[in-house]
C-alpha cells in the first residue's frame, strides 16, 4: 500500500514542474494500459523501491495569479487532511512572500511531516538566496530546481526514509473491498445496507495509523473487510473544493483496497468524474465491480440495461472486462449479487496459471497471429511466465521487446482473458529481452 505525498505552494512556483519530475519516471510503466484516464493532478512515484502516490494541489486551483487566498487555505488544510507528507514548494526567484508566510503558518501548526522545498536553483549563486527560508521555522530547506532535477534526488532520500516509518499495522488477510463514487450516488447508503441491522456480525478492525478503518463482515457465506470512509475523522472544516476533496479521498480508499465497487448514478449516466475515478482504480491496479445505482427510478424497455452497459463500456475501453450491476439500495435490489461479483474479481485476482499450461496455450496462438513487422524487425515470443504481484501481470521473453507496439498489448491481453477468467481484474503485460 502507497503513501500519499502532497505538493502544496502558492501559484508559479513549479509545484506541477516538480510534479512532473517526480512521476514521470514511472508514468512509462504506470500508463502502459493505454487509454488510462491520465489525471495530471495525481501520479504514481517509486524512489529506492519505495512507492508513493503524488498530488498536485496546484491544478485544482480555479484562476490565475489573482487566486484567492482562501482557495490556498483550503488546500493546504485538505493535504494536511489527508497528506501523510507534505511538499511545501517556494520560488527562490520571488523571495519569501506574504502568502508563503500564510502557509507556513498553518503547516507548522500540522502535525504532516513537512519538507520546505525551495525551487528555480538553477545556479549556484540562488542556494544562498534559499537561506531566507529558514526564516519560517519549518526546519531543512532543499534548494532545487524541477525543471533540470537538480537536488531532487536528496530531497526524495529524505522524504522516503519517512515514507518507510509509516508502516500499517497488523490488517487480517481478508479481501478489502471500498465503495467509491462521486458524492451523492448512495455509498453510505449501500454500506449501510450491507452491513444491515443485524450489527453484531460486524467487529470494527484497529484502524492503520493511516487513519482508514476496516470494517469486519463476516455473514451469507461472505468474509471480508470493508474499507470504512464513513468511520474517518471529521474534516477540517473548510468548505472545499468538492472535486479536489473526492479524488484526494478516493486515492486514499482505493489505494487501501483490493476490490472497489464503482458506485454510479443511474439517472445520471457514466459522467467524466465517474471516468476519472475508473482510471484511478484501473492505474492502481485494482479489482473493479461497477454498481449503478437508483435502478429502479429509469423507466425500462426491453434493452435498456444493455444499451446502457454498451455506454459505460465504450467509455472504460479498452479495460472492458468489467463486471456491472444494476442495483437499487433502497429496495435491496440485487447488492448481494454485488458482493458475490466483488469476491469473484477477488479470486480472479488470485489467479496463478503454471508457466508450463501459459506458454503451451499462449505460444500457438502467438505462432498463428504474431507480433508485425515493424522497420522490417520480426518479434519472436519465446517464453511466457506470470509474475508475483497482487494482480494478473505477466512477462513475455522476446528478442525485440522495443517493437511491440499496444494494439498487440491488447491483443495478448484479449487472449489471456477469453483462455482464462480475469474478469474485473486489471491484467499488466510486459516484454522483456530474453
Amino acid at each position: 500500500m502507497s503513501n500519499i505525498l502532497a505538493i502544496v505552494g502558492r501559484p508559479n512556483v513549479g509545484k506541477s514542474t516538480l510534479f512532473n519530475r517526480l512521476t514521470e519516471s514511472r508514468q512509462a510503466i504506470v500508463e502502459e494500459t493505454s487509454g488510462v484516464t491520465r489525471d495530471r493532478h495525481y501520479g504514481k512515484s517509486d524512489w529506492n523501491g519505495i512507492e508513493f502516490s503524488v498530488i498536485d494541489t496546484g491544478g485544482y486551483v480555479v484562476g490565475s495569479d489573482d487566486v484567492f487566498e482562501g482557495e490556498i487555505r483550503k488546500q493546504v488544510a485538505l493535504a494536511i487532511d489527508e497528506a501523510d507528507t507534505i511538499l511545501f514548494v517556494v520560488d527562490v526567484k520571488d523571495g519569501m512572500t506574504g502568502m508563503d508566510n500564510d502557509v507556513a503558518a498553518i503547516l507548522r501548526k500540522s502535525r504532516k511531516k513537512v519538507y520546505l522545498v525551495a525551487n528555480k536553483v538553477d545556479n549556484p549563486d540562488r542556494i544562498n538566496d534559499s537561506v531566507e527560508f529558514y526564516e519560517m521555522g519549518l526546519g531543512e530547506v532543499y534548494p532545487v530546481s524541477a525543471i533540470n532535477g537538480s537536488g531532487t534526488g536528496e530531497l526524495l532520500d529524505e522524504v522516503v526514509k519517512t515514507l518507510e516509518k509509516i508502516q500499517d499495522e497488523e490488517v487480517p488477510n481478508l479481501p478489502k473491498f471500498a465503495v467509491v463514487g462521486r458524492p451523492n450516488v448512495g455509498k453510505s447508503s449501500i454500506i449501510n445496507a450491507f452491513l444491515g441491522d443485524n450489527r453484531n456480525i460486524v467487529t470494527p478492525v484497529a484502524g492503520t495509523t493511516r487513519d482508514s478503518i476496516y470494517t469486519h463482515y463476516n455473514s451469507f457465506g461472505f468474509d471480508f473487510l470493508l474499507v470504512d470512509t464513513a468511520g474517518l475523522r471529521k474534516k477540517a472544516k473548510v468548505n472545499e473544493n468538492i472535486e479536489f476533496y473526492s479524488t484526494l479521498r478516493s486515492v486514499r480508499v482505493i489505494e487501501n483496497s483490493d476490490v472497489c465497487f464503482l458506485m454510479i448514478d443511474a439517472s445520471e449516466g457514466f459522467e467524466s468524474q465517474d471516468q476519472s475515478i475508473f482510471g484511478l482504480i484501473a492505474k492502481n491496479r485494482k479489482g473493479v465491480v461497477i454498481v449503478v445505482n437508483k435502478w429502479d427510478l429509469i423507466e425500462k424497455e426491453t434493452k435498456t440495461h444493455l444499451e446502457f452497459e454498451d455506454l459505460i463500456r465504450e467509455k472504460i475501453a479498452p479495460f472492458t472486462d468489467v463486471p456491472i450491476i444494476f442495483t437499487s439500495v433502497p429496495k435491496k435490489q440485487r447488492i448481494f449479487k454485488a458482493l458475490e461479483m466483488g469476491t469473484e474479481v477477488y479470486k480472479n485476482m488470485q489467479t496463478r496459471i503454471a508457466t508450463a499450461k501459459l506458454n503451451e496455450i499462449l505460444l500457438p496462438i502467438i505462432e498463428k497471429t504474431p507480433p508485425p513487422t515493424t522497420k522490417g524487425k520480426q518479434v519472436k515470443i519465446k517464453y511466457i511466465t506470470q509474475l508475483k504481484t497482487s494482480f494478473p501481470a505477466f512477462v513475455f521473453f522476446c528478442n525485440l521487446p522495443q517493437y511491440v507496439r499496444d494494439p498487440y498489448k491488447r491483443f495478448i491481453e484479449n487472449q489471456l482473458r477469453k483462455m482464462f477468467n480475469f474478469t474485473g481484474a486489471p491484467v499488466q503485460i510486459y516484454f522483456r529481452k530474453k
